[in-house]
């Protein structure tokens, strides 16, 4: 099991835009329904730092092929302030997230 947190700053002016692209990954997810993956994305209360959380159970990691997460990374550098900034993590526990 792979955990990864990614934490970064969008510009002001790009927020929306940046969890647009998210939600968009989001919507081929739930199209696609890969098996042993979780992954879960946090907008924290400045309205511009986003946190992604991914557990990829096994070696296929289905945002590697995915479009809309191409096309949310295309333009990363370019909306953020700060970042982003990935972390492996190791998962210590969990409660109904990983379900």
């Amino acid at each position: 099991m792979a955990a990864v947190i990614v934490r970064y700053t969008t510009r002001p002016e790009c927020a929306d835009e940046n969890a647009r692209l998210v939600e968009a990954v989001y919507d081929e997810l739930a199209s696609s329904a890969p098996d042993r993956f979780h992954y879960a994305t946090f907008r924290l209360s400045d309205g511009v730092t986003f946190v992604h959380v991914a557990v990829v159970e096994g070696d296929d990691n289905p945002l590697s092929r995915s479009e809309a997460f191409a096309a949310f990374q295309a333009g990363i550098a370019d909306r953020c302030a700060d970042g982003p900034h990935p972390q492996p993590a190791t998962v210590v526990g969990s409660y109904r997230m990983l379900t």
